[in-house]
């Protein structure tokens, strides 16, 4: 066991799942938006390090953290980017000589919870819900991290940090896709866009959600309606190689997280094929 202060531990990261669940060995907490800030508190020092380890000058939180009845700490939180400087709290990794990270989640949670945190310092509570991923979307998260109770605090991405995005629906016009790799088959993701006017606008790639018998259906579909050129008439970062383009038939139900401020999908997956819809009638949706 770890017993000198360290200069640096890596964070833990949560790794993005689109299933939704409960139970009594998961916790669930709010999802914040804004800079990822590891907090290092040896005497009378205290460091503040971004999650590339690049160090960061809040004097507000450096100021409550040298205030805590502590001789050495090491927090791990989120410094939002809506509200200023205030430091959303969640885990503990060091406590006066001792690393706690391989502890339970459960148990860092109650040494933290002994640490008389005041402004800017925010501890981030359990969401009580029966489903929190829906309370999120309503209260306008960003989405919940759900975390095994009996885990130890690991220097990765791990399964058992699992983080639930608000996510959003849009039909959108296969305009073209990519050739498979490694063991895919089929293809590859879905080109897609919408229309506005009479521009066909690139909206990103879409390679999740199929299963393999939905992937051979699609791929010999858009082979018939392959064509020698691209059909989109405004788009950005459109693949170089390996794009086949088709005729803007095919329109699909698309879940993702967000638009990017480049205008496409963020962590798209597909959700269906709709047949029902016209793709002239494909529009960027507002709301």
């Amino acid at each position: 066991m770890q017993t000198h202060f360290p200069e640096w531990l890596e964070p833990m990261a949560a790794t993005l799942t689109h299933e939704r669940f409960s139970g009594p060995e998961w916790i669930f907490e709010r999802k914040f938006d804004g800079i990822r800030l590891l907090t290092f508190r040896q005497g009378r020092t205290v460091r503040l390090l971004s999650r590339n380890r690049l160090p960061q000058h809040h004097p507000a939180i450096e100021e409550a953290v040298m205030d805590l009845p502590v001789r050495e700490v090491i927090l791990d939180g989120e410094v939002a980017w809506r509200g200023g400087s205030g430091y959303h709290v969640f885990d503990i990794l060091w406590l006066d000589g001792e690393n706690v990270t391989r502890r339970p989640l459960h148990e860092r949670r109650a040494l933290l919870a002994r640490l008389p945190l005041v402004a800017p310092l925010d501890r981030v509570a359990e969401v009580e819900h029966p489903k929190p991923w829906e309370r999120a979307c309503v209260e306008g998260w960003e989405g919940v991290v759900a975390k095994r109770r009996d885990a130890p605090y690991e220097h990765r991405r791990s399964p058992h940090w699992l983080k639930m995005k608000c996510e959003t629906t849009q039909e959108l016009v296969v305009g073209g896709f990519t050739d498979p790799r490694g063991t895919r088959i089929g293809l590859g993701a879905l080109l897609v866009g919408y229309y506005d006017g009479d521009d066909f606008v690139f909206a990103g790639e879409v390679g999740t959600g199929f299963n393999a018998k939905l992937l051979l259906e699609l791929r010999a579909q858009l082979d018939r309606a392959e064509i020698g050129q691209s059909p989109f008439t405004r788009a950005v970062g459109l693949p170089r190689v390996g794009a086949h383009w088709v005729r803007p038939e095919i329109v699909v139900h698309v879940a993702f997280i967000e638009w990017t401020v480049h205008g496409k999908l963020r962590h798209p997956r597909l959700l269906g094929i709709r047949e029902d819809k016209s793709p002239r009638e494909v529009v960027r949706e507002t709301s």
